[in-house]
């Protein structure tokens, strides 16, 4: 069965949206570096996007979590795939995400970078879902879009490993 992506944001919003979160970001690091925490493999499209907009000094560094597998739903179990290549200890750090929902691998994710010794931890999400959120302690600090409950592809996001390419975000309708 073949499935059809509907445009949900379309890629002149996702444009604007960024650079108005970019200049959040460069207001409240002003004078100081962040350490962008890129979690791939969908947040690279975002990533790059967003540091381009950083007036701020930026390094970045890359790490792999997953929970999903090749299906729609959390499996709910996290397992880092991909750890970071450099030390965390007094850095301001930004994770930056595809997208947010039940919280579950966020939590487990930032409990573990917090033992690292970092600075802050702050969170930067391209889009986000509240209300699937299980994980209510996962507060978001910069997100682009909060987006109703459906399975979304494109800027980055997948449905097992298709569509990440698309320049907006779409619906995946079965």
């Amino acid at each position: 069965m073949a499935e059809k992506i509907r445009v949900l944001i379309a890629e002149e919003d996702v444009n604007k949206k960024i650079s108005e979160v970019a200049a959040r970001i460069n207001r409240d690091y002003e004078g100081r570096p962040v350490h962008l925490i890129c979690i791939l493999k969908g947040g690279a499209f975002f990533t790059c996007e967003l540091a381009k907009r950083l007036t701020v000094p930026v390094s970045l560094d890359f790490m792999s979590v997953s929970s999903y597998g090749g299906g729609t739903e959390s499996s709910g179990v996290v397992r880092i795939v991909k750890d970071l290549d450099e030390p965390l200890e007094g850095k301001d750090v930004l994770i930056v995400e595809d997208i947010i929902d039940s919280g579950r691998t966020l939590a487990y994710l930032i409990e573990i970078l917090k033992q690292r010794g970092p600075k802050s931890i702050r969170l930067c999400t391209l889009l986000d879902k509240p209300e699937r959120r299980v994980k209510k302690q996962v507060k978001v600090d910069y997100t682009c879009f909060s987006i109703p409950d459906e399975f979304v592809v494109g800027y980055g996001l997948d449905y097992d490993q298709k569509y990440r390419n698309l320049p907006y975000i779409g619906v995946v309708e079965f």
